[in-house]
């Protein structure tokens, strides 16, 4: 019986690619259960190669049970395999989703991932969560990790806390009391990969099926659709200029999950007033509210706002940041920190899901933080960032004028153009890609139909000519 190898498996030691196109055969019914195998003798010198690697491969087949030899007259496909293999179909088992798992793949064709487009398009106003590499000091970053690798000792490298290392919470601790006036000790913090982690874990922890949720209206993709996989029931709070009212919130809910210092998408920012009130309501509605901080960092007009936590005196917010928007997305950190009585639950949770976040990248974060290099870096990206804002709005205002209105300014990196409501969202979007011109629409974002179209358009990652360049052909497109 003739038989080769095919030529297009060809990866790995090569016994083991006689092992796999052997078995491959065997699979595929080329050879069926009773079949003699060529010897070794023989498929070593059809194949042009030792004959020890053909024994090894044959050993393989031997001890996954695949052949059987019988003493004297040689190798055979085992009897313990069907005589007939049925023709392999993709699909053709009946496998069943879960809720979650429905969920989560009715979610897959409707969460937006701006900046991941087949052909990148040379103005391309990208914002979803990315932090600019360009700016970011990698050598400085490189040198760190280099020495935590080296001198390492060897207990480093095993598993690590849940929670995360000591010297990255003491590290995170440290700067949010400073930076965002957060109010909590290390204990409380829980080191994630990214804040969508942390959205998971708070969903795993808190929530049962049939839950009340209170979320934006527009919201973040990505909180929505984790509550909706846990089975909660979304309550959609309309947001406006200053933000969600809490005046108009359900009596009962377990989680409110509020983007207070840049409204994501709208950039809305809440007041102090509305801040305090959505803490009354959470006593009375006997809430949780989650508080994701995704760009606290970034704020241009007057001071920084302080945390919606750090106002909690009664340890009902969890507050949520990340570092993927103020270093680069791939580090995947992020933090949750928990009310007192809620962290064992969340380290456990953690632990459950994927044991600890990776040593090495956490004892180099602990160090680039701790040295004043993170505020250093903060300094220099909130001054690129100023200077991006006001080229784009300079050119906004030079050449759309009044056919747009503008929010979300005042922080954050990205700002929201409010169309015409004659204007469709989509067309605009696509006459703009023409042009080379990336613009992200509002409409995704919102429960039902918004009540206007509107673009989203990030400028950290983008510089000042590009920036004027990019909303000059759009003024064209509009």
């Amino acid at each position: 019986m003739e038989f080769l190898i095919p030529l297009s498996d060809t990866e790995g030691p090569l016994f083991q690619q006689v092992y796999r196109g052997l078995r491959r055969a065997i699979l595929a019914g080329t050879f069926r259960a009773g079949n003699r195998l060529p010897s070794t003798r023989e498929l070593a010198q059809r194949l042009a190669i030792s004959r020890t690697v053909v024994l090894l491969a044959f050993d393989k087949l031997l001890a996954e049970g695949y052949v059987e030899g019988r003493g004297g007259s040689g190798t055979y496909v085992s009897a313990s395999l069907h005589a007939e293999r049925p023709i392999r179909k993709e699909g053709a088992a009946k496998l069943r989703l879960s809720r979650f798992g429905r969920a989560a793949a009715e979610a897959a064709g409707t969460v937006d991932f701006p900046g991941r487009r087949p052909t990148p398009l040379r103005y391309d106003f990208a914002y979803g969560g990315r932090g600019n590499v360009d700016t970011f000091p990698f050598e400085m970053w490189r040198r760190i990790l280099i020495r935590h690798v080296q001198k390492a000792p060897a207990r480093e490298l095993d598993y690590g806390a849940a929670a995360g290392s000591s010297a990255l919470r003491e590290a995170i601790a440290a700067h949010v009391r400073r930076s965002r006036a957060v109010a909590c000790e290390p204990e409380q913090l829980i080191v994630v990969n990214g804040s969508q982690q942390a959205l998971d874990l708070v969903a795993r922890v808190l929530l049962e099926c049939g839950d009340r949720v209170v979320i934006e209206d527009p919201q973040y993709q990505g909180a929505r659709e984790i509550f909706r996989a846990a089975g909660a029931r979304l309550f959609p709070a309309i947001v406006d200029d200053d933000g969600i009212d809490p005046d108009t919130l359900p009596q009962r809910a377990r989680i409110a999950f509020v983007t207070p210092s840049h409204q994501f998408p709208t950039g809305a920012i809440l007041p102090l007033s509305r801040r305090l009130a959505l803490l009354k309501w959470a006593r009375g509605a006997e809430a949780i509210v989650v508080e994701d901080d995704y760009d606290g960092e970034f704020r241009y007009v007057g001071q920084p706002l302080e945390s919606l936590q750090g106002l909690d005196s009664e340890g009902r917010v969890i507050y949520i940041g990340t570092f993927s928007r103020t270093m680069f997305s791939a580090l995947r950190i992020g933090y949750l920190i928990a009310p007192k009585p809620l962290v064992p639950a969340f380290a456990a949770a953690k632990w459950l899901c994927d044991r600890h976040t990776a040593m090495l990248e956490q004892e180099t974060l602990a160090e680039f933080i701790s040295s004043g290099m993170y505020e250093r870096h903060l300094r220099r990206v909130r001054r690129r960032n100023t200077t991006h804002r006001e080229a784009l709005l300079g050119a906004v205002k030079k050449y759309l004028g009044d056919r747009v209105q503008v929010s979300g300014e005042g922080a954050g990196t990205h700002v929201v153009l409010w169309l015409d409501r004659r204007q469709s969202e989509q067309a605009v979007i696509a006459r703009a890609a023409a042009t080379g011109v990336g613009v992200y629409g509002t409409a995704g974002y919102f429960m039902d139909r918004p009540s206007r179209p509107g673009l989203i358009l990030g400028y950290s990652r983008l510089n000042e000519r590009d920036i004027r360049e990019g909303i000059r052909r759009l003024s064209e497109v509009l």
